[in-house]
């Protein structure tokens, strides 16, 4: 073992000073050997999937697959998106950067040419060694990911996109006097669908060639798949329609729009209102409501399309199983951002609300959260949704904290923290691992005071999720869900802890991309324990100063 340059016991360049000369060497062999111990990565990302799941304790949705990879996973019931909406949230996850350092908050730029030349999750773990592949919608497709899914710096071979994706907004639906419509709700005969099939479908199919790939190459892998279902339309295969009568359906519990809800607060539900079978109702705008009977069809459809999200799940989980990686392969399953279905008076995303911003987390790690499994013993079989308590953390985490968690778990070196200007620096995390909450109890993680290095992001022990969401007005308008940045003149920053939720809107300049947080448009306050969907804002009577003042620190580090 050579002393570093220099002589003495200097550090070796590039590298931190405690390394050893042994640790620099370790280092270099696991960048480019691709037979050592280290876990593998299953990344799977779900488009609009709010945690309407069996491990989340929802009685009605039949979701036997990820409920048992629950079973075998830290499950975080407080997690968050960054923003509600597919693109801005993905870009903010896979780069470890808020919408505010990515300065995406619509489809329309490439943060590498826009913001920063940042680097990826995946291309972190592509310089590490790793072979990066990615299945379906991963990126959010087009100019937000150059037009390449990021490729060749997030992945090692061209991105996979299912050759259906393209019917996916044809006239595909039969309506019931047999003619074909580009609608919400889309139950089909998938034999009948063009190419005989549906883009998840061939998703899974893809992802499971790959397996086979890599276990035969003996390759550490990266495998990011992205499953189109939930998002609208709402098509799938019909027979899922057997599992939710729709006798069995109710509405949301909170239908209406709430009455101290301020209107910049509000979104109009415009994709929802261009679907065929929506125009036809001729709802009014911006508050409607849809007519009950076809608000109960879009939570059963919504629904069924859960369980054959499911079923897809399932068959590549245990596809893992049968290719035997499922001892050594890391599962993460997430989504983008939830849905509303309803709630508040309002569908899609879109907005700061629970209902949109919430999302499932879980994570598998061999050895971690489960105990090791016997060569050829199964972990994931199959499960039949037709036929057929889980350790979980109340701790409020953010999807921008994965990048940095996944490193950690995987034995890499952790991204550091940005500074608070972080546009030039190509490798940083502006979320923390969370693999602290991991093993512990609730009450051990409060108790740990070191457990945290960022007063502002855990504000004494006080675990929060921050989200934010632009609006072009006051006032809804045709363009409130998706306000191009030239557009843009309120921002929404929400910060959600464990007991609340506040909401401040503020004036917002898209030319230099400021907030003005002297400029405030409306407030929102809810109180978790007493008004755990978030219909009463308690902003105008209660005094928020201390909450104003977390929201700036924490926008400030």
């Amino acid at each position: 073992e050579r002393p570093p340059p220099g002589g003495g016991g200097g550090a070796w360049p590039g590298l931190p000073g405690a390394w050893s000369p042994s640790a620099y060497w370790n280092s270099i062999y696991s960048q480019f050997c691709f037979f050592t111990d280290h876990m593998n990565i299953l990344f799977i990302v779900v488009d609009d999937l709010r945690p309407v799941l069996g491990c989340y304790g929802d009685k009605l949705v039949k979701s036997p697959n990820i409920d048992q990879l629950a079973s075998h996973s830290i499950v975080f019931s407080n997690a968050y998106a960054q923003q509600a909406v597919c693109a801005p949230s993905r870009v903010s996850f896979l780069t470890g950067r808020r919408p505010d350092t990515t300065r995406l908050y619509d489809f329309y730029s490439y943060w590498r040419v826009h913001a920063g030349n940042y680097s990826t999750m995946p291309q972190y773990f592509k310089e590490n060694g790793y072979m990066t592949l990615s299945v379906g919608k991963v990126f959010h497709p087009g100019v937000s990911s150059n037009y390449s899914d990021d490729y060749p710096y997030s992945w090692s071979i061209p991105p996979f996109h299912p050759s259906a994706e393209k019917y996916e907004n044809y006239k595909t639906c039969r309506g019931k006097d047999g003619k074909l419509y580009a609608n919400l709700v889309c139950p089909v005969a998938v034999t009948e669908m063009p190419g005989g099939t549906l883009p998840d479908i061939q998703s899974t199919e893809e992802a499971i060639r790959l397996l086979n790939a890599v276990k035969t190459n003996k390759q550490k892998f990266f495998l990011a798949v992205g499953y189109h279902k939930p998002h609208i339309p709402l098509r799938y295969p019909q027979e899922f329609l057997k599992l939710y009568p729709l006798e069995n359906i109710t509405l949301a519990p909170d239908p209406w729009v709430p009455e101290k809800l301020p209107s910049v607060a509000y979104n109009p539900w415009m994709d929802i209102r261009q679907r065929d079978d929506v125009e036809a109702l001729n709802v009014s705008f911006p508050y409607g409501p849809l007519p009950d009977d076809f608000q109960r069809q879009i939570r059963q459809s919504y629904y069924a399309a859960v369980s054959y999200l499911d079923t897809q799940v399932g068959l590549l989980l245990n596809a893992l199983d049968d290719v035997g990686l499922s001892n050594n392969t890391i599962v993460v399953f997430t989504a983008d951002h939830g849905w509303s279905l309803g709630e508040h008076g309002e569908w899609a995303k879109y907005s700061n609300f629970d209902v949109a911003t919430r999302v499932p987390l879980m994570f598998y790690v061999p050895g971690m959260t489960t105990s090791s499994v016997n060569q050829g013993e199964r972990v994931f079989p199959y499960l039949d949704p037709f036929s057929h308590v889980l350790g979980q953390s109340k701790k409020v985490v953010e999807l921008v904290s994965l990048f940095p968690t996944l490193a950690e778990l995987a034995g890499l070196q952790v991204p550091p923290t940005c500074p608070e200007t972080s546009f030039h620096v190509a490798l940083c995390a502006e979320g923390a691992s969370i693999v602290r909450y991991f093993n512990a109890s609730e009450e051990k993680v409060e108790e740990e005071k070191g457990g945290c290095d960022d007063t502002y992001r855990c504000f004494n022990e006080e675990s929060v999720a921050l989200s934010q969401y632009p609006r072009p007005a006051d006032t809804p308008q045709w363009n409130s869900d998706k306000p191009k940045l030239k557009d843009i003149r309120i921002m929404g920053y929400s910060m959600r802890a464990v007991d609340y939720r506040y909401t401040v809107w503020v004036g917002f300049n898209p030319n230099n991309f400021s907030a003005d947080f002297e400029d405030v448009h409306a407030g929102e306050l809810y109180m978790v324990e007493t008004d755990p969907n978030q219909d009463y804002n308690i902003y105008n009577n209660t005094s928020h100063g201390v909450f104003l003042k977390k929201i700036l620190g924490f926008l400030k580090h």
